[in-house]
């Protein structure tokens, strides 16, 4: 499928968006139109397992919303459909890896914060976060509320109310990203992440990617239903007894999400 807003790659068993509007790689109505076509072309793909989400060029992973449309009836419709693709990164079936080449700010710090893992370049352009209240608004797709799960309300209104900017060191200190990558080393390590991933069970994974995801959205109670449902779904599949078989022959296992 061609994409004008997108670069969507495969490399074996790991599916590569790139935001292909540099240098700041900003998010207007067709990126996300494009990211939903992009995800679902990459869900369908039985052969992928695991998804980097990137910036190209070397400034930026993503400035956030396209203030170039602001004003426009197009900037009415990019506050809903924006919150309503990032919600579908959250609750994607397989993982999905924010690959911070630069800064990542407002809406490009949603993008990542819509993903489960984090990887930021440890660089003095690169850093992340809101700074909507420095032009007297609040983030809309979705700022307000993972902000906070990721690194409790203390730090999140700081960061919210101030419009302060960290670099990776700290971003990591506090629970924002998953790793920081050295210059140079960050698809590397994205990759590194991604293949990992992608030998993991695939039923196990979608169903603790579903799991946590729920159940941070309701009661322990409820979360705990959830589990039970995923446990007994789980245990149906033979990818459990593949994993069984391998640990009781002391041998790598051979998942096939079946």
């Amino acid at each position: 499928m061609a994409y004008e807003t997108l670069i969507v790659e495969r490399e074996e068993d790991i599916g590569i968006i790139t935001l292909n509007r540099p240098p700041a790689n900003p998010i207007n109505l067709t990126v996300q139109n494009e990211l939903d076509k992009a995800l679902t072309e990459l869900e369908q793909d039985k052969t992928i397992r695991a998804l980097i989400i990137t910036g190209a060029g070397e400034k930026g992973f993503s400035a956030g919303f396209d203030v170039k449309t602001a004003g426009t009836p197009e900037a009415e419709k990019t506050g809903p459909r924006g919150q309503e693709v990032f919600r579908r990164i959250e609750r994607y079936p397989k993982p999905v890896i924010a690959a911070m080449n630069g800064f990542a700010l407002g809406g490009g710090c949603e993008l990542s914060m819509a993903c489960h893992f984090r990887v930021m370049v440890d660089s003095e352009r690169a850093v992340i976060g809101q700074p909507e209240i420095d032009l007297g608004i609040i983030p809309g797709w979705g700022g307000t509320q993972r902000l906070p799960r990721l690194v409790g309300k203390t730090k999140a209104l700081e960061m919210l109310i101030l419009g302060t900017r960290i670099r990776a060191p700290e971003a990591l200190n506090i629970g924002l990203i998953t790793k920081v990558a050295q210059p140079g080393e960050l698809m590397k390590d994205a990759r590194e992440l991604a293949k990992t991933l992608a030998q993991k069970a695939p039923i196990a994974v979608r169903i603790i990617l579903d799991a946590v995801t729920r159940g941070l959205e309701t009661t322990i109670d409820e979360g705990l239903k959830i589990e039970l449902e995923g446990s007994r779904e789980v245990g149906k599949s033979k990818d459990a007894v593949e994993g069984m078989m391998a640990f009781v022959q002391k041998r790598a296992a051979e998942f096939k999400g079946e």
